[in-house]
């Protein structure tokens, strides 16, 4: 009876130690996950600078940094990050907004139709959607911004993104400012 009350309690002991460990982080490197942060946060005035001079630093997910199968849901996100990205250069190139005003209204017009995209996006397959695009109007918008991973778009040192494809579907409309 001791022995296996022994047993019992070594058992005991080595689930909690491994229910109180990181699992997160260990299932990450075990599972090989893509590390997309996201979602973007919203452009301000506080962080439209780092957003037009500094967007050759942050990350860009062409198809080649995702494994061969699975990971659809991350797939997504970094397609939108791309997306993003691509209309936030051309609203900073002075081509479709001279004044810093416009250069803001065009990027947070960017971030919208972004992640509205990613929304249509992650319905489009039969799996549950990212929370946020489960509200709508400014409550989606508020969820996104709730919850950003790199809320004044600090580039990544040393980092210099790969040339990708300009994304089409975006228009700035200035009489929206």
């Amino acid at each position: 009876m001791t022995f296996i009350g022994g047993l019992t309690g070594l058992w005991i002991v080595a689930l909690v130690a491994v229910h109180g460990a990181n699992l997160r982080e260990s299932r990450k490197n075990f599972l090989n996950e893509p590390d997309v942060p996201f979602p973007p946060a919203r452009p301000t005035a506080h962080n439209l600078a780092a957003i037009c001079h500094q967007g050759q630093g942050r990350p860009r997910y062409p198809d080649s940094f995702f494994p061969p199968n699975g990971f659809s849901h991350f797939r997504r996100r970094g397609k939108a990050i791309n997306r993003l990205e691509s209309w936030y250069s051309m609203c900073c190139s002075g081509r479709v907004a001279q004044q810093s005003s416009q250069i803001l209204c065009c990027t947070q017009q960017a971030w919208k139709q972004a992640l509205s995209q990613f929304c249509v996006d992650e319905y489009s397959i039969m799996t549950a959607p990212f929370v946020c695009c489960e509200a709508s109007g400014d409550a989606r918008w508020k969820c996104f911004n709730d919850g950003p991973t790199n809320p004044k778009y600090n580039p990544i040192p040393g980092y210099t993104a790969p040339p990708m494809n300009w994304e089409l579907g975006f228009t700035f409309n200035p009489r929206a400012c």
